[in-house]
């Protein structure tokens, strides 16, 4: 059985920031999609597109760091 915090939970823990920075991540992206001729989001629209983004986006990271979790302890568990 795992010890600590399940993914969805870290995931939970970890959604503002990951909603924050994929918004930035959108808004940059349209500033270089402008490059293209294609319109610069705004603020508002970048906000809302990073919080949909972020959703799958931040389950993915958290599952990530409960594997890193998993892996430290099971180092830890055979080492001593």
């Amino acid at each position: 059985m795992k010890n600590g915090w399940p993914a969805y939970r870290i995931a939970l823990v970890l959604y503002p920031f990951g909603a924050g920075a994929m918004a930035v991540n959108v808004f940059f992206a349209s500033l270089i999609g402008s490059w293209l001729g294609l319109p610069v989001l705004s603020t508002g629209v970048s906000i809302i597109a990073g919080a949909v983004v972020a959703v799958p986006a931040t389950y993915f990271f958290a599952r990530h760091i409960r594997h890193l979790m998993d892996e430290a302890d099971a180092t830890n568990n055979q080492a001593g």
